[in-house]
């Protein structure tokens, strides 16, 4: 599964990040540094993320692709289309679908239903621009205060709902790289190239961190040793 998310990095500067999530844990990919407070981006960013991956996979790989609505588009919908994906990414709750001839508001769903619910809707065409067909759907777990609203080219909502649940497993990494790592989000550098090689040091310290730790909880401290070996 692939995690798409942005954070804040520098100063007024954020990074649009794709992860690889592995054993609990997501791994960093690919990222892009931009000027700019966090929030919604501009699609040719998270397409040029998703380019570069699929350069990177064998042919046949199957992705699952997880987003929010950061950097949410038809464009970016129709790319990973093209690329074979799997995707679930949640909309905003204003997203506009059309529906066996009727237009809506995703956010009706949530008001029909209560926690512990799903609704989904197949063969929607999603925002004015009526892409599609996707499947709409709204997902309301217990003990959440309200639903979320999901876009996604699977056939199945319970399948999908179940994957866009996965995608917290990102704030771990996002925690390791601030409070508990790298305070990146404090760093007066404010060059998006700087600190995108910042970034890639990071990172790369981060999913070594990570290798030891795999190789220590299955081999012991004997594992990490030789593993240390072989690197002089």
């Amino acid at each position: 599964m692939v995690v798409r998310d942005g954070r804040v990095v520098g100063h007024g500067c954020a990074a649009l990040m794709i992860h690889v999530l592995d054993k609990g844990r997501a791994l960093p990919l690919a990222w892009r540094v931009r000027q700019g407070p966090k929030g919604h981006v501009p699609e040719d960013l998270p397409i040029a993320l998703v380019a570069l991956r699929q350069a990177c996979l064998p042919e046949g790989t199957q992705v699952v692709f997880l987003g929010d609505g950061e950097c949410e588009g038809t464009a970016l919908q129709a790319t990973l289309n093209e690329a074979g994906w799997c995707d679930a990414c949640r909309t905003a709750q204003r997203t506009v679908a059309t529906w066996d001839g009727e237009t809506i508001r995703l956010d009706t769903l949530g008001a029909c239903s209560k926690p512990g619910t799903r609704i989904a809707l197949p063969e929607v065409q999603c925002t004015r621009d009526a892409y599609g067909p996707v499947m709409g759907r709204s997902c309301w777990a217990k003990g959440s205060q309200d639903p979320w609203y999901v876009v996604s080219n699977m056939d199945a909502a319970e399948e999908a709902c179940g994957y866009d649940q996965k995608r917290f497993r990102i704030e771990t990494f996002f925690s390791d790289q601030k409070s508990r790592g790298f305070h990146l989000p404090k760093s007066p550098i404010s060059d998006p190239q700087r600190l995108a090689r910042l970034l890639s040091a990071a990172c790369l310290a981060y999913r070594w961190i990570v290798s030891l730790g795999s190789v220590c909880a299955s081999d012991g401290w004997i594992g990490i040793i030789h593993r240390m070996k072989r690197c002089d």
